[in-house]
């Protein structure tokens, strides 16, 4: 029996991924289970989710854009950009929908800024978020996003909605603290959901065929699919497509990703059943 599985979940606020995957594992009854973009405690949506054999597949799933509904709280000063940690909170004038827009605009396309503090960036071996609890000094690099998209979908003083979609990697507590700062005020998110990856969206753990969710290209070996099962050495001149890349190749009911270069070809991952 094939216990290779994958599927978005929901993770819901208030839980760290890695509790929420240990109550999957227990309710499905797995021991080697794993999952793929890391959520804030405070923030709820998918997650995906995968056991087994499928774990080792996750850098090869279609998962950009990441698509995200977020309600930014104007005026509300927070060292963890969320509403975890909120020091003050100033009194504002409304703003009007097109100062929003303005705001949200300037932040569409390629942006370079520095991860929140509170974030699960690793400094030196150590969780950056445990380090600023800790009050200790430390420096994050900066990392560069692309926004696809971000749309002001409703404005109820202090509070904005907005929907974003961003690479993978991005901070969307980042962006709502950015939009404030083109108004001029302190801003953090009171609320974040992941309403989808990529390719993946929320359909009651149900499983998926992992075929349609790989971002890789699918070849065909034309030699003996015995060397293939039995991780012998390939030769690129029995692929049908030699171009180099990589590629993903079906052998009876068993999954190959291979690396064609200009030395040959190599096995990244082998014998994954499907």
């Amino acid at each position: 029996m094939n216990n290779n599985i994958i599927f978005a979940a929901n993770k819901p606020c208030g839980i760290s991924c890695s509790r929420f995957l240990s109550q999957l594992k227990k309710k499905y009854g797995i021991k080697k289970a794993g999952y793929s973009g890391t959520l804030d405690v405070n923030a709820s949506g998918i997650l995906i989710v995968a056991f087994n054999q499928y774990t080792k597949l996750f850098r090869f799933l279609k998962k950009t854009p990441k698509r995200y509904t977020a309600v930014l709280y104007l005026g509300a000063k927070s060292e963890s950009l969320d509403a975890e940690l909120i020091e003050s909170v100033q009194e504002l004038k409304p703003f009007c929908m097109q100062e929003l827009r303005e705001a949200a605009a300037k932040l569409v396309g390629r942006i370079t800024y520095a991860p929140p503090r509170f974030s699960a960036k690793h400094v030196d071996g150590k969780r950056a978020y445990d380090l600023a609890r800790a009050g200790k000094a430390f420096e994050l690099k900066e990392i560069t996003t692309d926004v696809f998209s971000l749309e002001i979908k409703s404005y109820e003083h202090p509070f904005v909605t907005f929907e974003a979609e961003v690479s993978e990697g991005g901070y969307i507590r980042s962006l709502g603290a950015m939009m404030a700062a083109s108004l001029g005020v302190h801003g953090c998110l009171k609320s974040l959901q992941r309403t989808s990856e990529g390719e993946f969206a929320y359909e009651d753990e149900k499983p998926l065929f992992v075929i349609d969710y790989l971002d890789l290209e699918e070849n065909f070996y034309e030699g003996d699919k015995n060397d293939l099962l039995l991780g012998r050495v390939l030769q690129k001149e029995q692929f049908k497509k030699s171009d180099i890349g990589e590629y993903f190749v079906i052998t009876d009911n068993f999954l190959s990703v291979v690396k064609i270069d200009q030395n040959g070809v190599g096995y990244i991952l082998n014998k994954i059943e499907i």
